[in-house]
């Protein structure tokens, strides 16, 4: 198995499709559906044994959840911040171009 390249907090771009995400969860390898796999085409369908990442992820259009393999995933340059409206319930930021989780106050 290999170590995650990409951080709970960072954000990434996909490197086919026009979308950029924060990871909040990762996965050590392929963790979903057969069915949701064989959905991919087969010309662009990524290896199971990698990490896989959960986006709250965004495009032009939309916000949504997003799953990627790290083979798909690049390091986001802009600094822009995402606009995925459950970003705010985990993380703060972004500062330095990456979320930082938030911190339970248990007072």
């Amino acid at each position: 198995m290999q170590t995650a390249r990409f951080n709970i907090g960072q954000i990434v771009r996909h490197r086919l499709f026009p979308f950029r995400g924060v990871v909040f969860d990762v996965d050590p390898e392929f963790d979903n559906s057969e069915e949701w796999y064989e959905s991919i085409p087969v010309a662009v369908r990524p290896r199971k044994d990698q990490p896989f990442y959960h986006l709250f992820a965004e495009n032009s259009e939309t916000e949504y959840i997003a799953y990627v393999s790290e083979q798909n995933l690049l390091p986001d340059e802009t600094g822009a911040p995402v606009r995925h409206p459950q970003v705010g319930e985990l993380f703060e930021g972004p500062v330095d171009g990456a979320y930082r989780l938030k911190v339970e106050n248990h007072n």
